[in-house]
């Protein structure tokens, strides 16, 4: 079944018809998301970090394992996890993290570059993809293995090392090939065109829409933990009205969540 769920998961990736990934943050919400006509989910480590009480990077290994597990017990559906720098700085370290979540019965999984304090030398960057890679395709059962290189969310706006990075990731065997913080449509068909993986592309404030990064070629479209902090968004609003006396306004969006919920846990038909 694992291999099935990744074989699955990577032929969604097509060029020009991206792959929506969306990101649930409990079993919940996967069940939701996965109701509402999604073919893959992907956990956010922010997104489960703050059910926690707590802010992005903040969470264990052994946190995030459990947690990926129980997305994945709670949807049919493929499921990829966000494991942050695979929670090691040796390229060991990150292939035991991979074969932890192949156990976890994930169909995929992202390694960063990036360690919560700085970017890795490029050299250890791909030997630790290269760890992954081999994790991940070798035994009895596989996952599909994203790439991330973060440069251009954590202030180094270096569009060719970006690059030269993912394709180092793609010749150390990534999968798929993620560079979060890319803003312009010519941005990413620089990337598109340096690299012969499936891309992904995350969604970004001001950035191009889904239609015109499918045009350019994207492979996939996600949004790491922005339905989670629009689902505390709608809570902070909620209370603001509460707290000044009223409650019109957000018992009537409450409606459309509890009938989504309804639908999606019991089968009741949306009306």
């Amino acid at each position: 079944m694992a291999n099935e769920l990744a074989d699955t998961f990577l032929e969604l990736h097509k060029p020009g018809q991206p792959l929506l990934l969306p990101n649930p943050w409990d079993a919940g919400s996967a069940r939701l998301l996965e109701s509402l006509g999604f073919s893959a989910l992907a956990t956010t480590s922010s997104g489960f970090a703050a059910t926690l009480g707590r802010p992005d990077g903040a969470v264990s290994l052994d946190e995030a394992i459990d947690h990926a597990a129980t997305v994945v017990s709670a949807t049919t559906l493929p499921v990829s996890a966000d494991l942050e720098n695979g929670y090691a700085g040796s390229p060991d370290g990150v292939a035991a993290t991979v074969r932890r979540a192949i156990d976890a019965g994930l169909a995929g999984c992202s390694i960063e570059d990036y360690d919560g304090e700085t970017i890795y030398d490029a050299g250890l960057a791909a030997e630790r993809v290269a760890a992954a890679a081999e994790a991940a395709h070798s035994g009895p059962n596989r996952l599909v293995l994203t790439g991330r290189a973060e440069n251009l969310i954590r202030g180094r706006q270096d569009l060719a090392d970006t690059i030269a990075r993912l394709q180092a990731y793609q010749e150390a065997g990534a999968d798929v090939l993620y560079a979060p913080g890319l803003s312009t449509i010519a941005d990413v068909r620089s990337v598109l065109g340096s690299v012969d993986r499936p891309v992904n592309v995350l969604a970004w404030p001001g950035g191009p829409e889904v239609a015109e990064l499918a045009e350019a070629g994207v492979a996939r479209v996600s949004i790491g933990g922005l339905f989670a902090f629009a689902a505390l968004g709608a809570v902070v609003e909620a209370a603001r009205e509460f707290l000044g006396g009223g409650y019109t306004e957000f018992v009537a969006r409450a409606g459309v969540g509890a009938k989504a919920v309804r639908a999606a846990f019991k089968g009741e038909p949306v009306t």
